[in-house]
């Protein structure tokens, strides 16, 4: 069971369903507050919405009545698996919950761990990241459009999920856990050396512009207008990309006279600017096909960079396909990024109409017959 909206615990939700799980999603008469959130359809349809919702079971049900709230209680204990990112639910509370299912396998996604509020964005301004991102020497704070944090939490809430069904598994004990948005985050820079490296230097690391911090990569642009990434964080991708470009020569009487040897990928970021020098003139003498014949059967890792529009309308990619959307129509798709090699690939799922399956789900798990549904539609707690 899903109680939950926007990216966090409904993309944990998601993967689940990716991964075979009967996921049933719960909203309230008319939908949550992310039913309409952007990017929109041209008809006014949530891209968003149905894109994090796809492969699920939806039940919507008037949440601030008794009867409501009773009948999601009863789902919850009669599932057993609960993933929710509610606050001040009194009737979700766990120790409620697992009084009418002890082994109850519980996840709750927070913004804070003290139960705060908390979103991607401020999450990451909490951390630092911000402060590194931009144009170099640019004064004041950077944000980004990908809400990461809230897709590793996900991914972390999943992993609380699977972790508690296991243990239930082998003890027939349930569990409860809680995976905060802004832990996800703080452990995640802390993990990757960053914090370290503040307290270790005393100051912070300046922003980097389109460059790589402690490597060599970054944007050329070729003749006709385009950009490319080049990235050469290996020896071998080193020496490939300076044979492809004729720029070997050239850069190792740099390296001799600046006394670093650029076959290290520290001294490369040491000398980017240098490097980008000397690499520039080659990319903006050649269009991206030129560039693509150079690099091709090479160890060079790069790649175009493309815009939206362009990656939903290539059509070669395996991972996306077109699924008729019910309320939205003809729209790209994706499947799940994990391949079984030795399965056909999944089909791509469409997300379900809000409560469609309400009375389905009502009647296959708490055994509510016609009569019973009719009722409850009366009563206007579900439609």
């Amino acid at each position: 069971m899903e109680v939950a909206t926007y990216v966090a615990a409904p993309s944990g939700g998601l993967a689940l369903a990716r991964l075979g799980a009967d996921v049933i999603r719960i909203d309230p008469l008319g939908g949550a507050s992310d039913h309409h959130r952007w990017p929109l359809a041209p008809g006014g349809g949530s891209l968003y919405w149905t894109g994090l919702n796809k492969g699920k079971r939806s039940v919507a049900v008037d949440l601030r009545s008794p009867r409501g709230q009773e009948l999601v209680t009863a789902l919850v204990t009669e599932r057993g698996t609960l993933l929710d990112n509610t606050v001040g639910w009194g009737w979700l509370a766990d120790e409620r919950l697992r009084a009418s299912r002890p082994d109850l396998v519980h996840v709750r996604v927070q913004g804070r761990p003290d139960g705060g509020p908390a979103l991607d964005y401020t999450v990451n301004a909490a951390v630092g990241v911000p402060d590194l991102t931009g144009p170099a020497g640019l004064s004041g704070p950077v944000n980004h459009q990908l809400p990461a944090w809230d897709l590793l939490t996900g991914s972390q809430a999943v992993n609380a999920v699977l972790a508690g069904l296991l243990h239930r598994a082998a003890t027939g004990e349930g569990s409860y856990a809680e995976v905060a948005l802004s832990d996800v985050a703080l452990g995640a820079v802390a993990d990757l050396g960053w914090l370290g490296e503040a307290q270790l230097r005393g100051q912070d690391r300046p922003k980097q512009g389109n460059h790589i911090y402690g490597s060599f990569g970054t944007s050329f642009r070729t003749a006709d207008g385009g950009h490319v990434i080049v990235v050469a964080m290996t020896r071998r991708q080193w020496r490939a990309l300076q044979e492809a470009t004729g720029t070997a020569e050239v850069l190792a009487r740099l390296g001799e006279r600046a006394g670093l040897d650029l076959d290290l990928e520290e001294n490369r970021y040491r000398l980017r600017d240098e490097l980008v020098g000397v690499l520039a003139p080659w990319f903006a003498e050649r269009d991206v096909e030129a560039v693509t014949k150079a690099f091709a059967d090479t160890s060079v890792l790069w790649q175009r960079y493309r815009s939206l529009t362009e990656v939903a309308a290539a059509g070669d990619e395996p991972l996306l396909d077109e699924v008729d959307q019910p309320g939205i129509g003809p729209v790209v798709a994706a499947r799940s990024a994990v391949r079984w090699p030795a399965a056909a690939p999944e089909a791509v799922e469409s997300a379900p109409a809000l409560g469609a399956d309400t009375e389905a789900v009502l009647a296959d798990e708490l055994g509510l017959g016609q009569v019973e549904i009719a009722i409850l539609v009366d009563e206007g707690v579900i439609r």
